[in-house]
């Protein structure tokens, strides 16, 4: 089946399912945290999928590869975060594997779309 709206992409839906995790892990977070990591990792967890949509969106490669990129360097970013709610001890190791595991799995579906698209490879 072809690909018809970014919404076909695998990864886009995968990405999607990070968001909702990080939103359930985050939930109980300390109220003190909701202006921080507890913003931060969910801006930058929608800024993954949002980005695969816009630079699906865009009508060249380089757009959406720059796009790609841009959703990449987020999901480092929520990688980043997570690591640190649970060094900080805002939340649970235990609670926080089932988003790391998503979080690779979203990084290598996104390098993979990467790759496919990018003419050097």
């Amino acid at each position: 089946m072809a690909l018809t709206t970014y919404r076909d992409l695998d990864v886009w839906q995968v990405a999607m399912d990070l968001v909702e995790s990080v939103y359930r892990a985050t939930e109980v977070m300390p109220t003190q945290e909701k202006y921080g990591l507890t913003s931060q990792v969910q801006r930058a967890a929608v800024s993954v999928p949002s980005n695969i949509a816009e630079g699906y969106g865009r009508l060249h490669r380089g757009d959406y590869l720059r796009h790609l990129s841009i959703a990449r360097g987020s999901l480092m970013e929520v990688e980043t975060l997570i690591t640190l709610t649970v060094r900080l001890g805002l939340l649970q190791r235990e609670a926080i594997v089932p988003v790391w595991d998503q979080a690779q799995r979203v990084g290598m579906m996104l390098n993979k779309l990467i790759d496919s698209l990018n003419p050097r490879t």
